[in-house]
């Protein structure tokens, strides 16, 4: 089934938390040492319990990221949710390095970078999530995320765990 992920705006999480997991296996301080405290703190509850979110309305949007294994709809469920309702809920445009189609807009399907500055991107810790799919690198930045919320809308993006 799908997991449902209401999470601060960090940078990084998805490394984080995978060297966050490597080392707890082996011994639980050296998440300590290792992360810093926003990666463990954010280890610390990732998770919260799905129900119906009401924001108070002085409060800032936030980002949710559906999580789960190909096929099980997370895609789907992310589609649903934007076209329940696209006054509230939109999708950050992912970055990629594969080239622009003939039918496809920079900035409405992708934002279309070079693979050097896509590997800076995530040096600089200005991508949430990233990985490579048939020589191509995809992800999400921070940038594209701050963009939908800025707008005043839900930012909703899906996961694939690796």
């Amino acid at each position: 089934f799908p997991v449902l992920m209401s999470l601060p705006l960090t940078a990084g999480f998805r490394r984080s938390m995978r060297l966050c997991r490597r080392k707890s296996r082996t011994n639980q301080q050296s998440c300590y040492a290792w992360c810093p405290s926003s990666c463990y703190s954010t280890l610390a509850a990732p998770y919260e319990e799905v129900v119906r979110y009401q924001r108070h309305p002085a409060d800032r949007n936030r980002l949710i990221i559906l999580v789960g294994p190909a096929g099980v709809g997370v895609n789907e469920l992310r589609r649903r949710l934007i076209a329940s309702n696209p006054r509230e809920f939109q999708s950050a445009v992912p970055h990629t390095t594969r080239v622009q189609k003939s039918y496809e807009m920079n900035g409405r399907e992708y934002h279309y970078v070079s693979k050097e500055t896509f590997e800076n991107m995530v040096y600089s810790h200005r991508m949430l999530e990233y990985g490579e799919y048939k020589g191509y690198l995809y992800g999400t930045s921070i940038d594209a995320v701050r963009a939908v919320l800025d707008e005043g809308k839900i930012c909703v993006i899906d996961l694939e765990p690796q």
